[in-house]
């Protein structure tokens, strides 16, 4: 089967009486992963979102108020799980082989009735950064690319993240210092000649589960590269906004992606 051929859709509980969630499962290079879909009630066509979440297994899990919140905001919102997790077939692999998970994500939203035509965005937070720029350096079609705390850098990561060390070494199989090119491959600064879509960039500069320098190299090598990108940095906020600012900036990119 394709990538992103939908296997099985299973409605799920949602928070939001306007929007309707299900469970899929769905094709990733012959694997079956599960992710989440959520649409609004009220008839009608959307833009597509793809929504790339962070951590690693257990840690970052997709949340159903959040894919509830943007679909509420007019989008058809599929959040993949990633491979190996929640009973999905594979491995996770920390932004190497599991990307294709985020690949086909998007190419499950372009195949969905209700997604408008040639219009998807792709949002990555934390680890989902990375997933995000990849999709849209992968596809010349994205509409548009958002990075929420993302990280850009995986060599950076190793760096600033003792306690995740232990981890990559054993996903990505060592460290930068001995396997660079396993660190360069997933670091999508190397590649974003590819990037057309345009890029919004939100960060806290208190952020220290992702520091803001990701955000300062990949908003500076995409004005080197003449790339189109809106940043806005927050000096008062960690890796995680309050309530109110955490909805007026979803407002607020939501408002920005629907004018691409």
């Amino acid at each position: 089967m394709r990538n992103g051929t939908v296997v099985k859709k299973t409605l799920f509980p949602s928070p939001n009486p306007k929007v309707e969630l299900y469970e899929i499962i769905y094709i990733s290079e012959g694997l079956r992963v599960k992710g989440l879909l959520a649409e609004p009630v009220k008839k009608g066509n959307y833009d597509g979102f793809l929504y790339l979440r962070g951590g690693i297994k257990g840690v970052g899990m997709v949340r159903p108020a959040r894919i509830a919140q943007f679909a509420s905001n007019g989008f058809i919102v599929f959040a993949p799980y990633y491979r190996g997790n929640l009973g999905g077939e594979g491995n996770e692999d920390f932004a190497g082989d599991d990307r294709k998970d985020a690949t086909a994500g998007f190419q499950l939203l372009q195949n969905y009735s209700r997604v408008r035509d040639n219009r998807i965005h792709v949002f990555g937070f934390s680890r989902g950064g990375v997933m995000a720029l990849f999709v849209g350096i992968s596809h010349n079609d994205v509409t548009s690319v958002v990075t929420w705390g993302g990280v850009s850098d995986m060599f950076l990561t190793y760096q600033e993240r003792s306690d995740l060390r232990r981890m990559m070494k054993r996903v990505i199989g060592g460290s930068p210092n001995k396997f660079p090119t396993r660190y360069e491959w997933r670091t999508p600064l190397y590649e974003l000649e590819l990037l057309q879509a345009p890029v919004l960039i939100i960060h806290g500069e208190k952020d220290e589960n992702v520091s803001v320098e990701h955000a300062y190299r990949l908003e500076k090598r995409l004005k080197e590269l003449g790339k189109d990108v809106t940043s806005y940095y927050f000096n008062e906020f960690t890796h995680y906004f309050p309530p109110k600012k955490n909805r007026e900036l979803v407002s607020m990119l939501c408002t920005w992606m629907k004018n691409q």
